[in-house]
This record gives structure tokens, C-alpha cells and sequence, in this order.
């Protein structure tokens, strides 16, 4: 159904209420979330097919059951997909689901339970809920029969349900899963040896698709110094080049952020930029909501590498770039692995093999989806699982069978088939 009949029509809502070009809403939300579907159910299948091994005159098998409960699924406004699949992952493995999405995402959540509703879910199974968050994770997280939260969102919110949760932990039957995909602040590492052109096309591309308002863009970027100056021109060059208007304009690379609360909180940081001795603004800077709420695509340099946009998360179209001495490299591989509290997704770019081997034992734990020559987003279901940890998240990787464990219980069931009839050991007799 998604593949046909609702394809223009679940684009279109993503295009018109999220503010996505129409190329950004193919690939999410029909493409990707047909992905979610059918990978899904071919994972829960190798699922099931995982059985202990059996014993002499003994059957054993592993039933995988729902949680004894309901999941609680919330869902940012920033990817379809993503919302679909938040829900429907635990309603695959059987469980009940009270979804609540962004408030910014509730076209096409309606669209996504239409689809739903006709493709012959039952009602009940997947329960869409709207209103204020703070009352609806109130009411749910204090319920008996909470037995899991299927989270993608902030940071700071997916930690103050993980302390709600704790809080209320003797209330609840089971011990609740919490699966989680939170913030980022995703880097690019270029090597001396990088291919420029690759090198400026992952920049732009990966910092400024959907107007950076991925967990997975670009926003901070080191580059070596022998190289900085003619990347720079190149990103500069693409930034001017953009076309900025409404996703109804099929040409456009760029449309609007969000809501106004997302295009305030980035004018106070392009502005506070305008400001600072330790940054520059080599390409954009400007703003407009008279019609919209229009970043323009923002390339900052700063000579600290610990500067705000380099460790805070905008969600926007702002990148920033450090420039490091060639012969810093390594030095400067720890700065990126120490300066940001997440570990969600990063790049490298280099030809030197022996430099890749080495930035990719340094940089094990500073992003659960690591790239190599390419941009650090764009993950593809059953391709590339998605997710990070350290603040980024609990790394359970939607995308593949690791994220559907999380909504089973499993139930090991031995039948013994000659049961014995004597307590006593062989050796006794």
C-alpha cells in the first residue's frame, strides 16, 4: 500500500507538514519505511528460527513472547519512517502500543494509521494518542502495565522518562525496556590524503540535507590544513548555489526549519556567531520568517575547537569547521572523541589505508555508525543498522533484528520425553 496507493500521498504530508524537499520525502517516507516493514518481518522471522539446541530424549524451544503489557512509543517530527517504525517494530513482536508523535509529525501519523487501519491492523493494537506530552507520558508511565518505551528524540527528554521510569519502578509488573535514539553531533574527519571533491559533497550534503535537522547530520568538521582552504571554497560554492523555497518547488535543495522555536534558537546562535572573536561566518548568516521559518544554510570556521556550535546539538543548517595542522592528526582524532557528550554517527575521509585503520580503532566508541568516505548519514534498513550510545542513545539499532529482541520475553519450554522414575544416581546401584 505504501509502495502504491498511499505513496504521493504519504510524500506529499511529509513535503507539506514537515517541510521536506521532495527528494528527502521519497526516500524516507515511502521508501524507507517500506524498508522497515519488509526487513522487519523477514528479521522476526530469523528470530523464531533461533532455537536451543536439543537433548537426549528432550525437546526444547524457545517461544518468543510479546511483553506482558503495552509499549510506549514516541516519535520525533523529523523522519515518517522513523514514526512508523517506532510503532509498528513492538506491534510486529505482539505487543499493545500507545504511540505518541511530535506534534509537528501529526499529518502524516494520521496518514501512517490510515495505512494501517486498511492493511487490517486491529483496532487497539496501535492506539495514536495526541495532546500535551508532559500529561500523556504522566498518565502512561505510571500505569501497571507499562512494560516499554520506544523512544527517538531528545536527549535531555529520553533521560527525564528514564528517570520517571525509575521512579516509578515497584509500580510496574516487569522490569520496562527502554530503547532509545536520542541527540548527536556528528563529525567529519578529513585526512591530508582526503579526495577533495568526495570530501566537499560529503560536507554539503551531509550537514545541509533537510536543512540539518537530522540525529545523524554533519556539524562539525576538522580539516587538515594543507587542504581547509580549498574545501572551504568548495562548500561555499554549493552553499551558494542552493535553491531555498518551499518543498512545493520541486527544485529546491532547501526548505524551512521546523516551527519557530527551532528557527529562533538557531538565529540566537548565528547571531551570538556574529559576535564572537573565535568564529568566522564564511557562507550564510541570514534569516527570514516573514513567510516560513528560512535558515540559510550557515558555514561557520573557529579557531576553538571547543566552540558552542561544536559541541551543542542546533538541529539546524549550521555547520562549523576546525582547522587542524597536518602533523596534529592524531592529537586531533582525541579532540574529536572527547569533545561532544554524544556518540551517535561520524565520518572519516582518507586514501592513506593506514590512516583509516588507525582514526578507526581511535574513534571505536565516538559513533555507533561510522563512516568511511561517504557522509555520516543516510543509513539504509538492513544495510546499515542505526544507533549510538554514550548520550546518543541505548545503541539497539533499528534497521535489523537487534531492535525487534527488545520487544519479546522469551519463554524457554523443555518437554521431557521419558521422564525418569527413580531419585537414585546410576552410580548408586
Amino acid at each position: 500500500m505504501i509502495a502504491g496507493p498511499y505513496r504521493a500521498r504519504i510524500n506529499a504530508a511529509t513535503m507539506l507538514a514537515q517541510s521536506k524537499n521532495i527528494y528527502q520525502a521519497e526516500i524516507d517516507a515511502a521508501c524507507e519505511f517500506v524498508d522497515f516493514l519488509r526487513f522487519n518481518a523477514a528479521f522476526a522471522a530469523d528470530i523464531y528460527a533461533q532455537q536451543p539446541a536439543q537433548g537426549e530424549g528432550v525437546i526444547n524451544r524457545l517461544e518468543y513472547r510479546a511483553l506482558e503489557g503495552f509499549v510506549y512509543a514516541v516519535t520525533p517530527f523529523n523522519f515518517t519512517a522513523i514514526a512508523g517504525n517506532i510503532c509498528a517494530a513492538p506491534a510486529l513482536m505482539g505487543n499493545v502500543v500507545v504511540w505518541k508523535p511530535s506534534d509537528h509529525q501529526m499529518f502524516s501519523a494520521k496518514i501512517i494509521m490510515d495505512i494501517f487501519e486498511e492493511a487490517g491492523v486491529p483496532p487497539g493494537v496501535i492506539n495514536l494518542v495526541s495532546g500535551d506530552p508532559v500529561m500523556i507520558s504522566d498518565t502512561v508511565l505510571a500505569h501497571p502495565e507499562f512494560s516499554g518505551l520506544h523512544f527517538t528524540g531528545s536527549t535531555e527528554v529520553f533521560q527525564k522518562l528514564w528517570k520517571q521510569i525509575g521512579n516509578n519502578i515497584s509500580t510496574y509488573r516487569n522490569y520496562p525496556r527502554m530503547v532509545g535514539e536520542t541527540g548527536g553531533k556528528d563529525f567529519i574527519f578529513a585526512h591530508h590524503s582526503a579526495a577533495i571533491p568526495e570530501l566537499i559533497t560529503a560536507i554539503t550534503r551531509g550537514g545541509y540535507e533537510f536543512q540539518g535537522q537530522k540525529c545523524s547530520a554533519a556539524s562539525r568538521i576538522y580539516l587538515p590544513e594543507s587542504i581547509a582552504d580549498e574545501v572551504i571554497a568548495g562548500v561555499v560554492k554549493n552553499i551558494k548555489s542552493f535553491s531555498i523555497g518551499s518543498p512545493e518547488d520541486m527544485n529546491n535543495f532547501i526548505t524551512a526549519v521546523i516551527h519557530e522555536k527551532s528557527f529562533d534558537k538557531l538565529v540566537s546562535y548565528i547571531d551570538q556567531a556574529k559576535k564572537d572573536d573565535e568564529v568566522e561566518i564564511l557562507a550564510g548568516g541570514t534569516y527570514d520568517k516573514s513567510k516560513g521559518y528560512f535558515v540559510h544554510p550557515t558555514l561557520l570556521k573557529t579557531t576553538d575547537p571547543h566552540y558552542t556550535t561544536m559541541e551543542t546539538e542546533l538541529f539546524g543548517p549550521v555547520v562549523t569547521v576546525y582547522v587542524y595542522p597536518d602533523k596534529d592528526w592524531e592529537n586531533t582524532l582525541t579532540l574529536v572523541d572527547t569533545t561532544s557528550k554524544y556518540g551517535l554517527t561520524g565520518a572519516i575521509v582518507a586514501q592513506d589505508r593506514l590512516f583509516i585503520e588507525e582514526a578507526s580503532k581511535r574513534l571505536r566508541h565516538a559513533a555507533g555508525n561510522f563512516y568511511i568516505n561517504d557522509k555520516p548519514s543516510g543509513a539504509v534498513v538492513g544495510q546499515q543498522p542505526f544507533g549510538g550510545a554514550r548520550a546518543s542513545g541505548t545503541n539497539d539499532k533499528a534497521g535489523s533484528a537487534l531492535n525487534l529482541l527488545r520487544w519479546v520475553s522469551t519463554r524457554l519450554i523443555k518437554e521431557t520425553l521419558v521422564p525418569p522414575k527413580d531419585y537414585k544416581y546410576p552410580c548408586m546401584d
